[in-house]
């Protein structure tokens, strides 16, 4: 006798095909129009047993599942048992499409079974159809199921209810618990339950050590099953005699908490546990006045959608937290008692589903990680783009296919910039122009977006730099002056000019070449790290005001960079710094994924020191203020300055990249 899957293609219809292979008969599945490619592809998956399984061209959504009259009477007679798996298990997808694909579906496959006048109709269901009854759900029940507001809940109860009263062959139906990935191999082939907490634990284990404690929440039990189980329990019991008109839960028998469940999946992730859980259920005794009245506030709603975003976990996933039901398996388990068929105990296969995911699944993994991805044919300004960080950003973008438009004062440097560009079969064009005049400004962008067009992605790089202590600096307050005009004024105009363009295009990213100095406050530099700090201010000030109109502001906060900047600065030649190559580098990630901030290690911990332990952090600084003295230029003398000691060099390499 023969076979006939909707779903055949989907997760548990395929390794069904798998056991169903090793018996009798031809496998006809239906296949729509559009997926005859997916069909091709798992063919190779059945290797010389791939004759037995046959296209049959379909829709789930038309009468008689769009099967054409002629085959549904080639097919007449020969169909022993009809499998319809096909549905939407996906509680984001819409109420319409819910509608459709489960009960409309459901409806056209039963008039398809009997058109063909098939043996036998094997409904599988769901455990959502008992929707969130409270207390235990027995496999005979069905017309107690409560809480049926959500579409899929609801869909899977009236697919459910449509086989029950009005088909008119045999039927069984099958209740799956939560499906995972094979408990063999944890192959899964897309993200549902419990793996929408995954990158929640991912990224806990970036943050802290694993043996961390942390404190999480105790929910309701959730009943997880492998696919292999269900898939196995389909084809044993579908073939047992006299169980028609009966529904079996292929469930797990003890099924865990959440927090058990989230706990053994962050150990299979070497993540923190939550050592300390609490009980979801006191959320309940919030005042429902209370609740509403944070879900109406604006930037409530907006901070949590952004993290439940980042995290990848729908919102309506929360509200079932404290799942309120459990499943009585009593049925199922007298079907498979002379059998080896068994649910699995999640902790022995958890390692399995973690690691599967990570290796194919993680939706970081999918991420356009190439910077062509992002820059193709977009018009790219660098300023300060003649040497050092400016000329290997503007190369690394040209080459990545970007339209660089490169701007700095000398135009010799300008055009021997361009040329490199050119020789590595990129594209760009030099603009001469003074950043320190603000007119100046004005006019490089209006020119470079005449010529190119509107401005994507402006990396203000250009800068300058005074390494002189404050009690020298008592007579020049123009060094002041001078870093503040070129490094916040003159880049702040041209943020200026560019962010109207993009704030109506709604795209456009503005990045700031800061310094680890503003973190590390270090000695010195005050005049430079003042100016790069203003502007690290107005881009906190300008992300908050523009984070709904689709332009970013990135800051990096760039450790010591070997660029001509420092060359009048000796000691630097004996102190760890980075190429220029490698500050580029900085830029790309800038450019990929958009952080308000990229700094080193270092550089945050700097930071942090200065926020807990402000004095600490002045005596180190003080300490490094005393061990490197003022340069001769600085001091308004002739003369070189000494070789670095060991001592200093020492306490340069611990503290790599920081400006002394």
């Amino acid at each position: 006798m023969d076979y006939f899957l909707t779903g055949g293609t989907g997760f548990i219809g395929r390794n069904l095909i798998d056991l169903l292979l090793k018996r009798r008969g031809t496998i006809y599945v239906l296949v729509r129009s559009g997926s005859k490619d997916k069909f091709k592809q798992l063919s190779e998956r059945w290797g010389n047993q791939a004759k037995r399984v046959v296209p049959v061209t379909g829709d789930l959504t038309r009468s008689n599942l769009g099967v054409s009259a002629a085959k549904r009477r080639d097919l007449k007679g020969k169909i022993g048992h009809v499998f319809h798996l096909g549905a939407i298990y996906d509680m984001k997808s819409d109420a319409e499409t819910q509608q459709q694909a489960n009960v409309d579906g459901t409806r056209h496959a039963v008039q398809f079974a009997e058109s063909v006048e098939a043996k036998r109709f094997h409904h599988v269901s769901s455990i959502a159809a008992a929707g969130l009854y409270q207390g235990v759900f027995r496999e005979d029940m069905f017309d107690e199921a409560t809480g049926l507001d959500h579409p899929y809940f609801l869909t899977k109860h009236e697919s459910e209810g449509y086989v029950r009263h009005h088909c008119k062959l045999p039927w069984r139906i099958y209740r799956p618990g939560m499906v995972v990935g094979d408990s063999r191999t944890g192959e899964i082939d897309k993200i549902d339950g419990p793996y929408y907490f995954f990158k929640l634990i991912q990224k806990m284990r970036r943050m802290l050590p694993s043996w961390m404690p942390t404190v999480g929440i105790e929910g309701g039990r959730i009943n997880v099953v492998p696919v292999d189980f269900v898939a196995a329990a389909l084809d044993h019991i579908a073939h047992l005699p006299r169980e028609d008109g009966k529904c079996f839960h292929l469930t797990d028998p003890k099924p865990k908490r959440i927090g058990e469940i989230l706990n053994l999946f962050a150990e299979a992730a070497h993540a923190p546990q939550m050592s300390m859980r609490i009980d979801a259920r006191i959320f309940s005794y919030i005042p429902a006045v209370v609740k509403q009245g944070l879900a109406m506030f604006p930037p409530f709603r907006r901070i949590q959608n952004q993290v439940l975003h980042d995290l990848g976990i729908p919102p309506n996933i929360l509200s079932f937290v404290n799942y309120p039901t459990r499943f009585d398996s009593r049925e199922t388990e007298r079907a498979l008692k002379k059998t080896s068929i068994r649910v699995p105990d999640l902790e022995d296969y958890a390692w399995r589903i973690w690691d599967y995911w990570e290796r194919h699944l993680d939706p970081d993994l999918f991420i356009d990680r190439s910077l062509r991805g992002h820059v193709q044919d977009k018009v790219v300004v660098v300023t300060g783009g003649s040497s050092g960080i400016g000329h290997s950003t503007a190369l690394m973008m040209a080459k990545a296919g970007a339209r660089v438009a490169v701007v700095a004062r000398k135009r010799e440097k300008l055009a021997n910039a361009v040329k490199d560009i050119e020789a590595e079969g990129g594209f760009a064009k030099a603009y001469s122009a003074d950043l320190t005049d603000l007119d100046a400004c004005e006019e490089v962008i209006d020119k470079i977006e005449a010529e190119l067009g509107p401005v994507d992605i402006l990396v203000n790089n250009a800068g300058r730099s005074i390494r002189r202590s404050i009690a020298l600096s008592y007579d020049r307050f123009h060094d002041y002056e001078r870093c503040m005009q070129l490094n916040y004024f003159g880049s702040l105009r041209m943020i200026m000019r560019v962010l109207p363009g993009m704030s109506k295009r709604r795209q456009g990213q503005i990045i700031n070449i800061s310094s680890i100095g503003v973190l590390s406050n270090a000695p010195r530099f005050s005049a430079y790290v003042a100016s790069k700090a203003a502007l690290d201010a107005f881009s906190r000030c300008a992300a908050a005001e523009f984070n709904d109109t689709g332009v970013s502001f990135t800051t990096i906060n760039m450790p010591l960079v070997r660029t001509p900047m420092i060359a009048p600065t000796k000691i630097y030649n004996n102190v760890p710094t980075i190429s220029p190559e490698e500050a580029a580098d900085m830029v790309k990630q800038a450019v990929i994924y958009k952080p308000q901030r990229i700094a080193t290690r270092l550089g945050i911990f700097s930071q942090v020191l200065h926020a807990v332990a402000p004095k600490v952090s002045e005596i180190v600084m003080n300490s490094a203020f005393r061990m490197f003295p003022d340069t001769a230029a600085a001091r308004g003398v002739k003369g070189e300055q000494a070789e670095a000691s060991q001592e200093q060099l020492a306490f340069a390499s611990l503290m790599r990249g920081i400006h002394w």
